[in-house]
């Protein structure tokens, strides 16, 4: 590998998840050295794998979708399998006190309720169709579209409350908060880059479509290891970052590393926890004030069997009493456990994640016999995950802006700052708030680099794949 003088490494990477592992990976295959500075004590970021009673648990990130290219292929280079969703059987609906079974992804909510949830998804669709991929702020209307709530805008569609029940789910689901809290211009620039809504909640053909055997940390852990000794530095907070013509000196509590440019992979409101020097400009600084994490956590419960198959069951369910929403069965395909994986989201998760661990796990499984019955109460293993209460991590699964915080965010996103590159997936262009969208960001960032220290005339450039 090539080294330029008078720098420690060519390129820093600030941050070991998905994305800043994908950006090493595709640095180091440009023949360029790396140093990768983590602030906790683990590689993954926003996705982390656990084994409880002979289960596995996916804490973070979990599912892939058919058109998830750049994370599968990371996976599939490293050796991380993938296996299909479990789907078969009845889906479970819990409203308003009623449980009631169904096929497919619509529930139940009668006639008038279908209908209405039919006309509001056109709606969506023809409204999402009109954002620009990574230029929400290009969008026709995308201030009045920015200054709008998701709930603000199916209120104004005089909508059914089945209506606005699911998407209810939908918003705790998908970025942790509720329909009222959330932009309406980051909602429909979200979809579109899935694909469109259904895309985006679907198991078969959708984002649910498979999961990961040996976990999705499994991909971080691997890629980590493929960069060699030294390469990722563990427990090493980046405090302060200098940048200029020069390139850049990263500051933590073990010293300085000097390199000619730095990709910061940590979620937009992370990077206030750095100061740069000088400041950065208006449009990032904001985007770190305001692009906030939303707040989902994760629970899972290991049985001895999927018993709920006997009954004809996926493991499927959405309920709108919490603080379980949604439940998936990730059971081993030999199913020598049961394994339910259940997601606690927006104001569900703000009550419960305050709650003690012993309080939490009853609340939990007191979900789940609602649905399954009451043999859901008595697990081999539980484990849950609270987002919010990791400290440089902040929440998840991904930003959840509100009204006003999206038209003008583009250029703080992903535009390079002198030798500072963005990564994470909240910067994608493609698959937002996805484990591919991360990669893809990561890998964007690199050939940004590679681009610019190749017009300084600091590298050869030299041939690789570029994301689209």
């Amino acid at each position: 590998m090539t080294q330029s003088v008078g720098v420690d490494v060519d390129v820093v990477v600030v941050g070991a998840g998905l994305s800043g592992l994908a950006a090493a990976r595709t640095l180091q295959r440009h023949g360029l050295t790396v140093r990768v500075l983590e602030a906790l004590d683990r590689v993954g970021g926003r996705v982390l794998s656990a084994t409880v009673a002979g289960g596995h648990a996916d804490l973070g990130g979990t599912f892939v979708g058919p058109d998830h290219e750049r994370v599968t292929a990371l996976a599939d280079e490293v050796g991380v399998h993938r296996r299909p969703t479990h789907e078969a059987g009845d889906n479970l609906l819990h409203r308003r006190g009623r449980v009631r079974r169904y096929r497919g992804t619509i529930p139940p909510v009668g006639t008038v309720a279908l209908l209405d949830l039919a006309r509001t998804r056109s709606a969506f669709a023809r409204a999402s169709r009109g954002i620009p991929l990574g230029r929400p702020g290009d969008a026709p209307g995308a201030e009045a579209l920015d200054a709008r709530t998701l709930g603000g805008w199916l209120a104004a569609l005089r909508t059914t409350r089945a209506t606005r029940d699911l998407m209810a789910v939908v918003t705790r689901t998908s970025w942790g908060c509720e329909p009222a809290e959330i932009s309406l211009l980051h909602v429909l620039h979200h979809a579109a880059q899935a694909g469109g809504l259904d895309r985006m909640l679907d198991t078969a053909g959708g984002a649910q479509e498979q999961h990961f055997v040996e976990g999705a940390q499994e991909v971080a852990v691997r890629v980590a290891a493929a960069l060699g000794a030294g390469a990722v530095e563990l427990g090493a907070p980046v405090l302060r970052v200098d940048h200029g013509d020069d390139g850049v000196a990263v500051r933590t509590d073990a010293g300085v590393i000097r390199a000619r440019r730095a990709v910061v992979a940590v979620p937009p409101a992370m990077r206030r926890r750095i100061r740069f020097v000088p400041a950065l400009p208006a449009a990032h600084r904001r985007l770190a004030q305001r692009w906030s994490p939303g707040l989902l956590s994760k629970a899972y419960a290991v049985y001895d069997a999927p018993f709920w198959r006997d009954a004809g069951l996926s493991g499927m369910t959405v309920s709108d009493e919490g603080p379980v929403v949604v439940t998936f069965d990730v059971s081993p395909p030999d199913a020598s456990r049961g394994v339910l994986l259940g997601f606690v989201g927006g104001d569900h998760a703000r009550t419960w994640d305050v709650l003690d661990a012993a309080e939490r796990r009853r609340r939990v499984l007191s979900s789940l016999a609602r649905l399954l019955g009451g043999r859901a109460l008595d697990p081999l293993g539980y484990v849950d995950q609270r987002w919010g209460e990791e400290d440089w991590i902040g929440g998840g699964p991904t930003a959840a802006p509100g009204p006003g915080a999206v038209a003008w965010s583009g250029a703080g996103l992903a535009e390079p700052v002198g030798p500072l590159h963005w990564a994470g997936t909240e910067t994608a262009h493609r698959l937002m708030g996805f484990m591919d969208g991360a990669v893809s960001a990561g890998e964007r960032a690199a050939h940004e680099v590679v681009r610019a220290l190749a017009a300084a005339g600091r590298v050869e450039r030299t041939t690789g794949i570029e994301p689209a």
